[in-house]
């Protein structure tokens, strides 16, 4: 698949990203995506008891299946502000709806920042109209900077593909580098596809590929009350994708698998603090829910995460972790590959490969495969190790 430059946007949707003042030091805060007509929309949200304002609102907004526009804010998660929370995220959405001449319910608002504190919706408002005068299709670029909390960078996947003579064009934003581990999406992320697509079929792209991209990523093993991940599709006119079994069909899915696949990693590789990128790729489990138990223990674990980090060969803590996972396995058959180098075979270590598995953990890439000699169904997490730098971000983050 190619990429097409940003600046380019994609049909039917327009973007914009300004300082509100809800940040201090003048930093991009309040984001907006708007479809140049309604859009089809489907939508994945945190699965924490404790929701945030904009998630509760957003969810049943977007479970129509249809709105106009987008509105996101940086610096101020609204969660755990009670109803005033509520009437705060719905007065914003009110604004834009006013300014682009919609239905209220067809504005979704979305937020993420500091947990606790009062969204301070009355700035927001009075941002919107030049906001709204802002949105064009290529600002992705400061869409994509306005969402952005603990991020060193911006996250931004655009792809094209031709289709009997027509370009279908994908492209993805996303932010997230702390409280990773969401069970089904990240903190939050856009999709934004440049032809109509079936509502139904829209909602089926975004749950298959939400459980292997999204879903298999972890920075720090903590559920955000935020996490949201949106797909949407224009409302301009054009031919309708309505299934897999047709040619667009199946070069969507491929892309929307892409556009998120590239979102997940990116999001890991901007990790809190984060030093190495970790491939955690469980093989021949007894079943599927096997592997993802054992994948998943040992890319949460503190243990193995923080001996990545100090580039300690220590096999011990991921036997340790993948004990404690709950998958069905005998130790005396697992193996464990270091970039390919084994370093367990039968559950216990091999000597003759010592200085090449010293060297392989100080690389900033690893993948650790694990061999549970059990089955025959895998699963791949993709984490990070966890950094002195991660501990100061989250001790100040707040103070």
């Amino acid at each position: 698949m190619k990429s097409f430059p940003i600046n380019e946007g994609v049909p039917g949707f327009l973007f914009a990203g300004i300082s509100a003042g809800i940040k201090e030091k003048g930093l991009k805060d309040l984001g907006l995506i708007i479809g140049e007509s309604t859009c089809t929309a489907a939508g994945v949200f945190t699965k924490n008891r404790v929701k945030a304002a904009p998630v509760t609102v957003c969810r049943r907004r977007v479970a129509k299946g249809v709105i106009r526009s987008v509105l996101v804010n940086s610096g101020n998660a609204n969660a755990c502000t009670g109803t005033s929370g509520i009437e705060a995220a719905r007065a914003a959405c009110s604004a834009v709806a006013s300014e682009i001449g919609v239905r209220d319910t067809l504005v979704a608002p979305c937020s993420t920042g500091v947990i606790g504190v009062p969204l301070p919706d009355s700035t927001i408002v009075q941002a919107v109209p030049r906001l709204v005068h802002a949105a064009a299709p290529g600002n992705i670029p400061d869409f994509a900077e306005a969402i952005l909390t603990t991020d060193t960078c911006t996250k931004i996947v655009p792809l094209r593909e031709q289709v009997a003579g027509d370009t279908i064009k994908v492209c993805g934003v996303a932010k997230g580098s702390g409280m990773i581990m969401p069970d089904m999406a990240t903190m939050l992320a856009f999709v934004a596809v440049g032809v109509p697509v079936d509502a139904a079929l829209l909602k089926k792209l975004l749950k298959t590929h939400v459980e292997t991209t999204f879903n298999r990523i972890s920075v720090d093993g903590d559920m955000s009350t935020n996490d949201c991940v949106l797909l949407l599709a224009s409302g301009m006119p054009g031919k309708t994708v309505t299934s897999f079994r047709s040619k667009a069909g199946r070069v969507l899915d491929e892309m929307i698998h892409e556009t998120m696949s590239r979102l997940a990693r990116m999001i890991v590789v901007d990790g809190e603090g984060a030093t190495k990128l970790i491939t955690v790729n469980v093989v021949n489990a007894a079943s599927r829910s096997d592997a993802l138990k054992a994948a998943r223990q040992v890319a949460n674990s503190c243990l193995v995460k923080t001996a990545f980090f100090g580039e300690d060969y220590n096999w011990g803590r991921i036997l340790g972790a993948l004990g404690s996972s709950g998958a069905r396995f005998e130790m005396e058959r697992v193996a464990l590959f270091f970039n390919g180098i084994q370093g367990v075979r039968n559950g216990q270590a091999l000597t003759q490969h010592l200085k090449k598995l010293h060297k392989t953990v100080t690389k900033k890439e690893i993948e650790l495969r694990i061999d549970l000699n059990a089955g025959t169904q895998s699963c791949t997490y993709t984490t990070c190790d966890l950094s002195y730098e991660y501990i100061k971000i989250n001790a100040d983050y707040t103070t």
